[in-house]
């Protein structure tokens, strides 16, 4: 066993070799976790077919059957009238305790006409795109300057007796 040395007339104490390659080795690890932890994850969602399946649709002769079979259903279509399909794919990027950023977005709309034959095939990217608020879930009041009791009392003169005997 060894004992530690002691450097002279400075009164500190060495530890032995090993002790110190094993807290070199401590030191190391725990600086190579530090820079692993902050390396980027990628996430891919959604799908979006190739320029070669996309190539196998013939505007104006192909249905939404046939590019069906071809490359599938999407996750969205149209809204209102069916006529669009929207093949949706994003690429994003976490890197440790910040937000995920969006690094690449690619949409293929189909369009379809009435009679539903392929119309148009259209590959957009982030860069084509802009931001929209699909939803904000805030709540406008539309009583303005009228407090929480005058609300609650506002209703008792408004009560006929028809309205509760029927």
């Amino acid at each position: 066993m060894s004992k530690a040395r002691s450097t002279k007339g400075t009164g500190l104490s060495v530890p032995p070799r090993g002790k110190l390659r094993q807290f070199a080795l401590t030191i190391l690890a725990v600086g190579l976790l530090g820079v692993a932890a902050c390396a980027p994850v990628y996430r891919d969602h959604g799908y979006v077919p190739t320029d070669l399946d996309l190539a196998q649709i013939k505007v104006g002769v192909d249905t939404q059957e046939t590019v069906a079979g071809l490359i599938g259903r999407p996750s969205a279509s149209a809204l209102l009238n069916d006529t669009g399909w929207y093949y949706v794919q994003s690429r994003w990027k976490n890197l440790g305790a910040r937000a995920p950023q969006e690094i690449d977005r690619q949409v293929v709309a189909v369009t379809f006409t009435d009679a539903g034959i392929v119309e148009n095939v259209e590959r957009f990217g982030l860069e084509d795109g802009r931001v929209i608020a699909l939803s904000r879930r805030v709540t406008d009041s539309n009583i303005k300057g009228v407090g929480f009791l005058r609300q609650l009392l506002g209703n008792f003169g408004r009560v006929r007796a028809g309205d509760i005997i029927q």
